[in-house]
């Protein structure tokens, strides 16, 4: 089999629980988990550094071509630098997440990040989640997992995982940021959030991280006779 089938692509809308179950499946399997909404939001805060909130298709291709980003394997993690510096939390401010949303839809950028994505999924055994991991990055993947969930529910989830950090972010802002980013993700003519026809659609509304995380690996061990 083709290494680079031996992928599972975990898309849907933000705030659905995503990383959280790549990391959990990554790691129940020995694979590698990818965050690659990491990657744009890495473009969006070092635009933000530079004050830069509303930057033109060009502006954040350019800045995505010249950052120095590189991924670093610890276990099954593929851990994020910018100019030898890790990335972290700061990745997650409602602020980097709006501005990430925003550049993430220039053909621009995404062509400029293409080629980094599709390379770390030369060697297979990859957990790789974001909104077009199956429809553009991974195509290949042979295992397709779109997730989704209520935008109240999200938004409920989000804002207590804000307050966590102690963030006190007001539950109606988060709400309204998650909208925004579902319009934004679905409208777009350039790799918009879809299901395709493959995929196995989970929602958990109404579902806690175990049970979804017991439904993916069932199947992955199913598909890849784990």
């Amino acid at each position: 089999m083709d290494e680079r089938s031996n992928i599972i692509t975990i898309d849907g809308p933000g705030g659905a629980g995503k990383s959280s179950l790549a990391k959990r499946l990554a790691q129940s399997l020995g694979w590698v988990d990818l965050d690659t909404g990491a990657i744009y939001r890495a473009v969006a805060l070092a635009l933000f550094n530079k004050g830069v909130l509303n930057p033109t298709a060009e502006l954040a291709g350019q800045m995505a071509q010249t950052l120095n980003l590189k991924f670093q394997r610890t276990g099954g993690t593929l851990r994020l630098f910018l100019d030898d510096q890790e990335l972290g939390e700061s990745l997650r401010e409602p602020a980097i997440s709006k501005l990430a949303s925003v550049v993430s839809a220039f053909k621009e950028t995404r062509q400029a990040l293409l080629p980094l994505q599709r390379s770390l999924g030369q060697k297979g055994e990859l957990v790789a989640e974001g909104r077009d991991m199956g429809t553009v990055i991974f195509p290949e993947a042979k295992l397709k997992f779109f997730l989704e969930a209520a935008v109240e529910i999200r938004a409920e989830r989000r804002f207590w995982e804000l307050k966590a950090q102690g963030k006190g972010t007001p539950l109606s802002e988060v709400l309204a940021d998650l909208q925004t980013r579902d319009r934004s993700d679905e409208s777009r003519s350039l790799a918009p959030l879809v299901k395709t026809p493959e995929s196995v659609v989970i929602n958990a509304s109404h579902l806690g991280l175990e049970e979804v995380f017991q439904f993916a690996r069932a199947k992955a061990q199913e598909v890849f006779g784990l």
